[in-house]
C-alpha cells in the first residue's frame, strides 16, 4: 500500500533523515520519500503489519507533527 501523510516542522536534510529513518525501523515500511518543500512524506508499506497510527507515532517521537 502507498500512504501520504503531511508533516510540519521539517525544514532540512537532517529533518528528512530523521522522519525517514523512524519510518523505516518500522516493521513492513518498505520505502520512504520525502519532499521537504511540501512537506509530503509518501510511504510505501504492507498493512498487515504497520497502521497508520503507528507511522505517526513513530514520526511525532522525532518531534514532527504530522497532519490528518
Amino acid at each position: 500500500m502507498q500512504l501520504t501523510l503531511e508533516v510540519n516542522g521539517m525544514s532540512c536534510e537532517h529533518c528528512e533523515k530523521s522522519v525517514k529513518n523512524a519510518l523505516n525501523s518500522l516493521e513492513g515500511v518498505h520505502g520512504v520519500n520525502i519532499d521537504l518543500d511540501s512537506g509530503k512524506v509518501d510511504v510505501t508499506f504492507d498493512d498487515a503489519y504497520v497502521t497508520k497510527a503507528m507511522m505517526k507515532e513513530a514520526i511525532e517521537a522525532q518531534g514532527y507533527e504530522p497532519v490528518g
